[in-house]
């Protein structure tokens, strides 16, 4: 009996500690615990202290932390046929831990394959410029397929991220010559714009110039003043058309015979003709 008693006692305790650890869970914070009885779901419990039956209850931890997974590089073919490869990071965490148990098998790996197909089918939806300049509205669309979809895991997707569009060597430079193109037609409309702009404030200009003689005469000074500012060998002067236009009455005026009353005679082709027959009859006679 002494002999039994040496060897059993410690048996006995190191059954008994053996059993204490397995009927003794400790769960951090984040993290809950899914009880099954004999297999059955019995209900979630956590954190801190958690006790179960050994051979009869089982846990699985669920932790409950948002968790970044990276999405692989992902072959694309957007709408209008231009290859690419895009990539992402997917953040999400479990709000039931019962039906991320329950629902589906590794719920880990199972979102992040989700998530893969779910970027490829909503960027091939749309054309190459739409995925470089709305890259943000796209992360927003697959996230709500995401979010929609693993609803019923229960696993809430928080965020997508589109990291990297990837393009081949001639996209990239066709995209460059694009990009040329367009500032060249930019800088083509703002130079036509300041043309005309310029030109219908020099329109204005002389609106108001027409209008008022004498601020015709000031801008010619003006101009004069400048002219003579300068160090020049030759300076030209503008003459107004209002100073010599008199002149130009008066030679007018002289070259041309008047009539009786004044008024100038101009002669008609007929008239002409007439008179230099008959200025030839007479020589004849």
């Amino acid at each position: 009996m002494l002999f039994l008693s040496l060897y059993l006692v410690p048996a006995l305790v190191v059954v008994g500690f053996v059993l204490l650890g397995m009927s003794v869970r400790i769960l951090r914070q984040y993290e809950r615990a899914v009880v099954f009885t004999l297999g059955k779901f019995q209900r979630v419990k956590g954190p801190g202290l958690v006790l179960l039956i050994p051979f009869i209850q089982e846990l699985v931890r669920v932790d409950l932390r948002i968790q970044v997974v990276e999405i692989p590089s992902q072959d694309v073919i957007s709408r209008d046929n231009v290859s690419m490869k895009v990539d992402a990071v997917l953040y999400f965490n479990v709000i039931n831990p019962e039906r991320a148990i329950i629902q589906v098998q590794r719920y880990l790996s199972a979102t992040t394959m989700l998530a893969q197909t779910t970027l490829r089918a909503v960027l091939g939806q749309h054309e190459l410029d739409e995925m470089l300049s709305e890259r943000k509205k796209l992360s927003t669309d697959v996230q709500s397929i995401l979010d929609t979809q693993t609803e019923a895991w229960g696993i809430k997707v928080s965020n997508v991220e589109i990291r990297t569009v990837e393009l081949t060597d001639n996209m990239v430079r066709a995209i460059a010559k694009q990009a040329e193109a367009e500032r060249d037609r930019r800088a083509k409309v703002i130079h036509a714009e300041a043309e005309f702009q310029a030109s219908q404030t020099l329109v204005n200009a002389a609106k108001i110039l027409s209008s008022t003689p004498a601020a015709m005469q000031l801008r010619y000074l003006q101009t004069l003043t400048e002219i003579g500012a300068e160090q020049n060998s030759t300076v030209v002067f503008p003459m107004p058309i209002d100073i010599i236009k008199p002149f130009l009455d008066i030679v007018d005026k002289v070259g041309k015979p008047a009539g009786a009353n004044g008024a100038r005679i101009v002669p008609t082709n007929g008239e002409a003709g007439l008179a230099l027959a008959n200025g030839n009859a007479s020589q004849g006679k």
